[in-house]
């Protein structure tokens, strides 16, 4: 019998969240977030909205079933906002974690953001 992967008869909801800084790593996980929104992974979700306290994108966020925060340096600025808006079901990962390189003003490469997402994906498989 195949293992089931959803919750309680419905499918897990996943909401996505990315660093969209200034840097190559910044972009990296911009980009990553939305191709794994393009490929099915979830839905991509507003980071600035919990910056700025909207309660309603905070309960969102807090009803979901798994929140992918993507960072892209050790800044921490996404996960700060989880903190700071008190959502604490979240995964987590950082773009400078995986080898690559902070640099500002050049642009990310598509084999970056192919780590970037390869890392997500094997992170989400471990909480189905």
């Amino acid at each position: 019998m195949a293992e089931c992967s959803c919750n309680g008869g419905r499918a897990k909801s996943v909401l996505i969240y990315a660093c969209s800084g200034g840097a190559n790593v910044a972009e990296a996980a911009d980009l990553a977030a939305r191709r794994l929104m393009f490929e099915g992974a979830g839905t991509m979700f507003c980071l600035a909205g919990l910056g700025a306290g909207i309660q309603g994108m905070i309960q969102t966020a807090k009803d979901a079933d798994v929140n992918l925060v993507i960072d892209g340096c050790p800044m921490d600025c996404a996960k700060k906002v989880f903190e700071k808006a008190g959502v604490a079901n979240y995964a987590y990962v950082k773009v400078t974690e995986l080898g690559i390189e902070k640099v500002k003003g050049v642009r990310c490469t598509d084999e970056l953001v192919a780590k970037v997402v390869a890392k997500a994906k094997e992170l989400l498989a471990t909480l189905k």
